[in-house]
């Protein structure tokens, strides 16, 4: 599930939760939830998350397994 995936990418770079949390302009307690699955993601999030991650969209969807962004 994207959950994991988020939550790996996070932890690679060493960062806090409360640190995406303010990326993506919400709580810590929030994005928690998110992180554990127990809130959805919003597509707008998954698309700041790629782009500060410098991945895929369906990298983080879990729909390929392949990190790499293509750019347009």
């Amino acid at each position: 599930m994207y959950f994991r995936r988020i939550k790996d990418l996070r932890e690679d770079k060493d960062l806090l939760q409360k640190d995406i949390a303010k990326l993506l302009n919400t709580t810590q307690q929030h994005y928690s939830r998110i992180e554990k699955g127990l809130t959805e993601i919003t597509a707008d999030r998954i698309v700041k998350l790629a782009i500060f991650y410098n991945v895929s969209a369906d990298y983080i969807l879990e729909l390929s397994n392949k990190k790499e962004r293509k750019d347009i």
